[in-house]
């Protein structure tokens, strides 16, 4: 049997968790190119919870494993069981949760902190030489984890901004388009970044799947 491609979510929803569109094309390209995947969350509280109506944060605690388990059909594991060995990639899916829960870049900005597990595996499957993907505001976590990375989160200013003070090269993309670094094996694509709907968000995604297996063993 082939090796999964292992996919990190945040939890539900763009405003406090993980894309939902981006989850679902992600998994369904994956589906297509005939490649398993296991999904993975922390199992953590959520660092808010953002009403997807009004845009307002409700007194309310939800878990990031709990939530994440609301679009995958219970189908999510605890991120600390993952074992790069049993993996042939990465992929992290964009949302806010990315920026509030896997990271605080939402609230420090460029002094953000990357949970110490996530860090973890962003860089073990690199040292294992496997390919990664991070689409929409996922990449700007990846200058403070490889130094000199080149990635793209689009064209948005400020945080092409922080991606390049830190350290890393930003190049700016369209919602069709894809950015390798060959040094990292990374593979980053704007999606809602710069998507304006489900279509065009498939566009790079589709494009990241493919570029991520085809570097991997999964096929």
């Amino acid at each position: 049997m082939s090796k999964t491609v292992a996919v990190i979510l945040a939890g539900s929803g763009v405003y406090d968790g993980s894309e939902i569109n981006e989850v679902v094309l992600t998994l369904l390209a994956l589906e297509e190119q005939g490649v398993e995947y296991q999904c993975f969350a922390p199992d953590i509280d959520q660092a808010h919870v953002v009403n997807h109506l009004s845009g307002d944060e409700q007194n309310q605690t939800r878990n990031v494993l709990q939530e994440a388990a609301r679009i995958v059909r219970g189908n999510v594991k605890d991120v600390a069981k993952l074992q790069v060995q049993d993996h042939a990639a990465l992929i992290m899916i964009g949302g806010f949760g990315v920026a509030k829960n896997l990271s605080s870049f939402a609230f420090k900005g460029q002094d953000f902190d990357i949970l110490p597990c996530i860090k973890k595996i962003m860089k073990a499957f690199t040292d294992s030489g496997k390919p990664s993907g991070y689409m929409c505001i996922a990449p700007v976590l990846l200058p403070s984890v490889f130094d000199g990375v080149k990635c793209t989160i689009g064209k948005d200013v400020d945080i092409a901004s922080v991606i390049t003070t830190l350290g890393g090269k930003h190049v700016e993309c369209a919602v069709d388009e894809i950015t390798f670094d060959e040094k990292y094996r990374i593979v980053t694509t704007p999606a809602y970044m710069l998507a304006e709907n489900i279509k065009q968000a498939k566009l790079g995604i589709d494009k990241l799947v493919t570029r991520v297996c085809l570097l991997s063993d999964a096929i």
